[in-house]
Order: structure tokens, then sequence, then C-alpha cells
């Protein structure tokens, strides 16, 4: 019955992900965040590696040395900064984080929010996100600015809450009434 369990993680994470694009008048991507995840490629691996706790990502890239289930969401998915990895056009061409487009920035953030409600439950709290962000960013292949907008989110819901931070991003940074 993991299969069921996984459904029910992926379903309550992207209606979070939904009411929060919602509230910031995104609502084509919040309608559409993270449908990949019912394909075949993504949901059978996330059933298998399902825990509750964490992704099945992890669970799958310990098991195998890499996760199938990622690679395949990852490029079809705007909202996560490993899609806008590319060839920078410099000397050596080396991969960087390529400028994400603002609207999947704050999709970012809000996946990111959504994330840690679903798997801290209960024990969430509004700097659960900044200090994943925080933990995990020295690895991240991001553009200087993405990170910046990100970051400045992240640290805004930490300190001010989720209801201040909402109306600051819908009112400064997407330009909406």
């Amino acid at each position: 019955m993991k299969w069921l369990e996984h459904l029910k993680t992926i379903n309550h994470h992207k209606r979070l992900v939904m009411e929060l694009c919602f509230k910031l008048g995104l609502y084509r991507q919040g309608l559409l965040h993270d449908m990949s995840k019912y394909s075949p490629t993504e949901f059978l691996v996330g059933a298998k590696y399902y825990q509750g706790t964490r992704s099945p990502n992890a669970a799958e890239r310990e098991a195998k040395g890499y996760t199938s289930a990622w690679l395949h969401h990852k490029g079809r998915n705007k909202h996560h900064l490993e899609y806008w990895i590319d060839y920078c056009l410099g000397e050596g061409h080396k991969m960087e984080g390529m400028k994400m487009p603002v609207k999947y920035v704050v999709e970012m953030f809000c996946d990111r929010v959504a994330a840690s409600k679903n798997y801290r439950k209960e024990k969430y709290t509004d700097a659960d996100a900044y200090e994943y962000f925080q933990k995990s960013r020295g690895h991240y292949i991001i553009h200087p600015e993405t990170e910046k907008l990100l970051e400045f989110m992240l640290k805004m819901l930490k300190e001010n809450g989720e209801e201040l931070t909402l109306l600051y991003i819908k009112k400064n940074i997407l330009g909406k009434k």
C-alpha cells in the first residue's frame, strides 16, 4: 500500500503548492504544478521508495547511485533550478545556472514551503524552508540573481510569517494587486 501513501503525499503537496500559488495569482502554475509526478516514470519509482518523511528520490539515489524519477522530473518542471542549468557562453563551456523568470522562482518558493509542510507535518515552522535552503545551498548550480531572490523570500517567510510574505511577494515581486 506504499503506492497509496505516496499518492496521498503527492496530492497533499500539490494542494499546498496550489493554495500558495492561488494566493499569489499564479493560477496556471498552481493547477499544473508537478503534474509529471503522476507519470509512470516518476510515480512508480516514488511508490517503491516511499518513506513518508522525506523525498523518495533520496532513497532511490542511495539505492542506485542516481534517481531516475528526479532526472525525469527536473527536466519537465520549470520551478526547479536544475531545469535552468545550461552551458555558459564563456571559455570552457562549463555548466552554470541561468537566470530564472521570476514567476518560476516564486513557484519554487511555494514548492519549498509546501515540501517543508508536507514532510515536517506538525513540527513545521516558517523557518524550515529557509534552513533547508541554507543547509543545501553549497551544492546548487544557480544563477546569483535567482539565488538572491529565493533566499530573500525564504528569509522573509522565516522572519515575518506566511501571510505578510505572500502579500509582499504578490505586490512587490509579482507586481499584482
